[in-house]
């Protein structure tokens, strides 16, 4: 264990203490700026904030120049493994999230919140059920030793069902029928947080790998990638705060309240996808980033459809913000459970 640790970067030895002062750092930040901090939060494209783009591409990079291509057919060997996150993302996520909300917000809380509000922060829960993450998982799986092209072909599939599940899901569950999901939104992301930074990887890892070799490439360059994509994740946790620091001091209870059982569902689907997996006999570079699909959000698109369907300033918009705002903290969390739990 003492090597292990030994081998460990600074900034990944005491990442909990990182996390911490980030987000203390960014609700401070998002106080003082004030209204300032709009600039910021306005650079947007469709509704993919710009600034928090730029820094998920820099943790997503590190992840997508390993991948090699010539490996991706060999995916389909294991198909333990992509039906594994299938049946977690789209059979199980959306129902246990809409239980775990129904539970929560319209019995246990019903001292504290409106009907009305009860169902608007419901229908927040169930819009980042049913939308499994796209890409941060890069992330995770990077931060997991996953194998990246194993994660590459587990996201892509679940972007594919994405667009014809989404929809159903939420309307069934929402019990509405004119749920539109915005393409652009849906689009965009895909190809700033997938397409863009996976040709940046193909490119870089050809040219390094042809120019320096593979030695050099594995043992120099990634090694220091790595503490860039644990800072840009730092740096993004201090935008988001700063982002949403005037909501998380006007509304301090609610904050909580909606974090409790999105934080216990973000556990819960870990859990059930990596028990299963480990009686499918997966290997930890498969299980690891398919657990992490489930327990992760796609919350660009979640947002993006609260603000479409109740508006900005709605209940359901502030549970989909919640929802970006304990991913990470949980997320780093399941990081480090997997990391301990690390097997063949």
């Amino acid at each position: 264990m003492s090597n292990e640790a030994e081998k460990m970067g600074f900034f990944e030895r005491y990442l909990s203490l990182w996390v911490a002062l980030c987000i203390g750092g960014g609700i401070l930040l998002g106080k003082v700026a004030g209204s300032s901090i709009s600039i910021l939060s306005d650079m947007n494209l469709a509704t993919v904030n710009i600034p928090v783009a730029v820094l998920v591409w820099l943790m997503i990079f590190p992840m997508m120049v390993q991948i090699d291509f010539s490996s991706i057919k060999d995916v389909g060997k294991n198909p333990k493994g992509l039906a594994l996150t299938l049946i977690i993302n789209w059979l199980i996520k959306p129902f246990s999230m809409a239980f775990f909300a129904w539970v929560f917000f319209d019995k246990l809380y019903s001292a504290y919140l409106t009907p009305e509000l009860a169902d608007e922060y419901i229908a927040g829960a169930i819009l980042l059920g049913a939308a499994p993450c796209t890409a941060m998982v890069f992330v995770w799986s990077y931060l997991t030793k996953g194998d990246p092209e194993y994660t590459l072909v587990q996201v892509a599939i679940n972007d594919l069902v994405l667009l014809v599940a989404f929809i159903p899901i939420v309307k069934f569950l929402l019990g509405v029928t004119n749920v539109s999901i915005p393409f652009d939104t849906l689009i965009s992301s895909v190809v700033i947080f997938v397409v863009i930074p996976l040709v940046a990887g193909y490119g870089a890892n050809r040219l390094l790998i042809s120019s320096k070799g593979e030695k050099w490439f594995k043992e120099v360059f990634m090694a220091r990638l790595k503490p860039v994509s644990i800072i840009a994740l730092l740096t993004t946790l201090i935008l988001l705060f700063a982002f949403q620091g005037e909501k998380i001091l006007a509304n301090p209870l609610h904050i909580v309240l909606i974090a409790i059982p999105l934080t216990i569902q973000t556990y819960f689907i870990f859990f059930v996808a990596w028990g299963v997996g480990r009686k499918l006999d997966l290997p930890h570079c498969i299980l690891s980033p398919g657990s992490m699909i489930g327990a992760s959000n796609f919350f660009e698109l979640a947002v993006a459809v609260a603000i479409a369907l109740f508006g900005l300033n709605s209940g359901a918009a502030l549970a989909t913000v919640v929802g970006v705002l304990i991913e990470v903290p949980v997320m780093l969390s399941l990081v480090k459970l997997s990391n301990k739990w690390r097997y063949v």
